[in-house]
């Protein structure tokens, strides 16, 4: 990647942060192209991810972008539908998400985690074929694990504040594992 402000992605785009058996995979839209740029998941200052994990329970401290592999010793990773970064999700197709979809039930069953937590309807809907679906957890399951729909973090998401976002990820942490800390 060159710092100098060209980004440059890497054949397999922004890295997962995939162990086996965790308890969660947050699966993000696809990268922003800010992450890409940083290296990291979710690290643009407006994106919402790390602090409603924190508030809803997910993690005992505030988790910065860059502390994103200690996220895997609360049993949580993370993944993306689509590899492919752009500067807003709505760049995205149907068809980016239907020729990822092999790919991301390939990661799902590799790492066999007990709950996928889709963030934002698009990749969910696509993905399943189902026009439409309501917030939280979903009858299916993807690759062997209880699928879940939450609200994207984006701060371009602003149909959703901070508490009413923070709720939605509080429901999925009740249902899942203990409150942490």
């Amino acid at each position: 990647m060159d710092r100098g402000g060209d980004v440059k992605q890497t054949p397999a785009g922004l890295s997962d942060v995939l162990g086996l058996g965790l308890s969660v995979v947050f699966c993000g839209l696809n990268p922003a192209l800010s992450a890409v740029r940083d290296g990291h998941n979710f690290s643009s200052p407006s994106n919402r991810f790390w602090r409603v994990l924190h508030l809803s329970g997910f993690t005992s401290r505030l988790l910065r972008a860059d502390e994103e592999q200690e996220l895997l010793q609360y049993g949580c990773g993370i993944t993306a539908a689509v590899s492919r970064a752009t500067k807003s999700a709505s760049e995205l197709r149907l068809d980016d998400y239907k020729k990822a979809a092999p790919l991301l039930e390939a990661k799902i069953t590799k790492f066999a985690p007990a709950n996928l937590a889709f963030l934002g309807k698009a990749a969910f809907a696509a993905i399943t074929a189902r026009a439409d679906c309501d917030w939280g957890r979903q009858s299916e399951l993807f690759a062997g694990a209880n699928t879940w729909v939450l609200p994207n973090p984006s701060g371009l998401n602003r149909a959703f504040g901070l508490e009413r976002l923070t709720a939605h990820y509080r429901d999925l942490r009740a249902e899942t594992q203990p409150r942490v800390g």
